[in-house]
C-alpha cells in the first residue's frame, strides 16, 4: 500500500474500540494521525464500536464512538485494532471477532496495537503471517496460535496487508511508519519531532524483557550450577569450572544445558551477566568499565558488544533511557544531560 501520491480526499482510519480496551492503544495512533494533518498529511479518523455507543477503557475512562460497526459500508484505508489487559476474554467474544473480520474485509491495511494481535489471530487473520505483540504475551501468542510466526523482539511487523505492533507505545511507532508510507518521511519526521518521540526507536523489545528470559531448570545436577552463576556473575564461569562444580564431564555438562535449557553454557552465562549489568546500569552510577568488571565482561568493549548484540543499544544509551524519564527540576534535567553525555563518551572510548 502506497498512498504517497495526489488524492481526491483524506485517508480514512477506523479505530475499533470495545469494553476494556487500553486507552493509549487507542489515543496513541489517533494522536499521530491527527498531528500528521498539521504537517501535510490528510487523515479522517473514525472511532467505531460494536453498536456505536461509548465504551469504558481499562483505565476507567469513557471513549465515545463515531459509528457502529454496521455503519461502515465502504472500503477504507486502515483498520486499527487496539488491545487490552483482558485479551483472554476478548478473544472469546464471537461478536467482537465478527466485527474484526467485517472491518478487515473493507480495509486496505489492518494494524493491531499490543495485545490486539490476539484479536487478529483469533479472527483467523494472521495464519502463516509474521506478527508481534507485547513481550510479556509473545509466548502466549505463539502457543495459542501456532500458525502465527511470532517475532518477539520487533517493535512492529508488516506482512502483506497486516501490521502488528508491540506493547502500548509501539502503536505510535507503527502509526509513524504508516504516515511515512502515506505521505513521506518529512511528514513523519515532523510528527515525531512534534510529539517528542523517536522517528525510529533504537533497540527492540528485548531491552525490556531480559529479566524474564534467563532459563530455569529443576534438574538436580544443573540447578546448583545455574544458581552459582546467578549469585556471582563476575566469577570465572568457564565450562570446565561448571563441570567441576557438578562433578560431571565437560561433554555431559554441555548436554545438560542443551537438553534442559536449549542453550549452551557460554550463552547462559552471558545472558545472566547481561541481566546483572542492566541492573547495575539502572540503579547505580558506576562507570562502564567498573560495571563490565563486576559482571564478568572484563572490559567496557566486551560489555558494549554484548548490549548491541542482544539489546540493540549501547550500555550508555540503555542507562540514559531507563534511569529516568528526564522529568523534574531544572537541576535534575541538567544532571541527566550530563550523565547522558558521560555515558556517550564512555561508549565512544570503549
Amino acid at each position: 500500500m502506497n498512498h504517497n501520491h495526489p488524492r481526491t480526499g483524506p485517508l480514512t482510519i477506523i479505530v475499533l474500540v470495545f469494553p476494556g480496551v487500553r486507552l493509549l492503544d487507542v489515543t496513541g495512533p489517533i494522536e499521530v494521525f491527527a498531528s500528521a494533518d498539521e504537517f501535510g498529511g490528510r487523515y479522517r479518523v473514525r472511532v467505531v464500536s460494536e453498536d456505536g455507543a461509548a465504551v469504558i477503557t481499562s483505565a476507567g475512562t469513557r471513549i465515545g464512538a463515531d459509528l457502529a460497526v454496521d455503519d461502515v459500508r465502504e472500503p477504507y484505508d486502515v483498520l486499527v485494532v487496539p488491545g487490552g489487559p483482558e485479551w483472554e476474554t476478548a478473544i472469546k467474544d464471537d461478536t467482537l471477532l465478527d466485527a474484526v473480520r467485517r472491518l478487515h474485509g473493507m480495509a486496505r491495511c489492518t494494524a493491531s496495537v499490543c495485545t490486539g494481535a490476539f484479536l487478529l489471530a483469533a479472527a483467523g487473520l494472521l495464519r502463516g503471517r509474521r506478527a508481534v505483540t507485547h513481550w510479556r504475551q509473545s509466548r502466549q501468542l505463539a502457543v495459542r496460535f501456532p500458525s502465527v510466526r511470532v517475532q518477539p523482539d520487533a517493535l512492529f511487523v508488516r506482512d502483506g496487508p497486516m501490521m502488528t505492533s508491540a506493547g502500548v507505545s509501539a502503536g505510535i511507532d507503527l502509526s509513524l511508519a504508516l504516515v511515512e508510507e502515506h505521505f513521506g518521511a518529512e511528514v513523519a519526521r515532523a510528527v515525531a519531532k512534534d510529539m517528542v518521540v523517536f522517528m525510529q526507536r533504537p533497540g527492540g523489545q528485548s531491552q525490556f524483557s531480559v529479566r524474564s528470559q534467563v532459563p530455569y531448570s529443576r534438574q538436580e545436577t544443573l540447578r546448583p550450577v545455574l544458581d552459582a552463576v546467578v549469585a556471582n556473575p563476575g566469577a570465572p564461569h568457564t565450562l570446565a569450572a561448571m563441570s567441576r562444580r557438578a562433578d560431571v564431564s565437560v561433554r555431559h555438562m554441555s548436554r545438560l544445558f542443551d537438553e534442559e535449557l536449549g542453550t549452551t553454557p557460554a550463552r547462559y552465562v552471558e545472558r545472566v551477566r547481561l541481566e546483572a549489568a542492566q541492573v547495575l546500569l539502572e540503579t547505580g552510577d558506576d562507570p562502564l568499565p567498573v560495571v563490565a568488571r563486576r559482571t564478568g565482561f572484563g572490559s567496557a568493549e566486551s560489555l558494549r558488544r554484548a548490549f548491541v548484540r542482544h539489546l540493540g543499544v549501547t550500555p550508555g544509551a540503555f542507562r540514559t533511557s531507563f534511569r529516568t524519564t528526564g522529568t523534574g527540576t531544572v537541576t535534575g534535567t541538567r544532571v541527566d544531560t550530563d550523565t547522558a553525555m558521560a555515558n556517550t563518551e564512555q561508549d565512544r572510548q570503549a
